[in-house]
């Protein structure tokens, strides 16, 4: 069975009780759930994986190499995380970065991410629906024949 691979960076792991007036309501197990049911029907399954840790993150995209394609949501990571830059720059499949913020609508720190160049797509301020639409990408974007 192939699988899509989700990361979520430092902090994404509380949503839901982080700052609902910014992040939502929705819990990274509710986000979790509505991508799963996005990818039943080509017969993929979900790795998810949130850590505190960039290293972890690491190990977690190298351990995934086979996966047909990744969500990733690097938190903080975007704008200091050159080591998980290097990480995904080797990532041999097509991968969506996702902010469930609009971050240009935030403070100025926020407004660069080291990451975007890299990725197939950027979606951002749409909440948790910008990881279903990452995942609608993702479905159209591998072949049916690879996922």
């Amino acid at each position: 069975m192939s699988t899509l691979l989700l990361v979520n960076g430092p902090n994404l792991g509380i949503l839901g009780r982080r700052q609902p007036e910014v992040y939502g309501t929705a819990t990274l197990a509710d986000i979790e759930s509505t991508v799963t049911a996005r990818i039943a029907d080509r017969g993929w399954k979900l790795v998810s994986v949130q850590r505190e840790s960039e290293g972890e993150l690491i190990h977690a995209i190298q351990d995934n190499y086979d996966s047909v394609g990744a969500i990733v949501n690097p938190g903080a990571l975007m704008m200091y995380g050159w080591s998980l830059r290097d990480a995904l720059a080797n990532y041999p499949n097509p991968w969506i970065e996702v902010h469930l913020s609009n971050v240009w609508a935030r403070e100025s720190f926020r407004h660069e991410s080291i990451l975007s160049a890299l990725a197939r797509g950027v979606i951002v301020g749409l909440g948790p629906l910008g990881y279903e639409l990452a995942a609608q990408a993702l479905l159209d974007l591998v072949p049916a024949a690879a996922g």
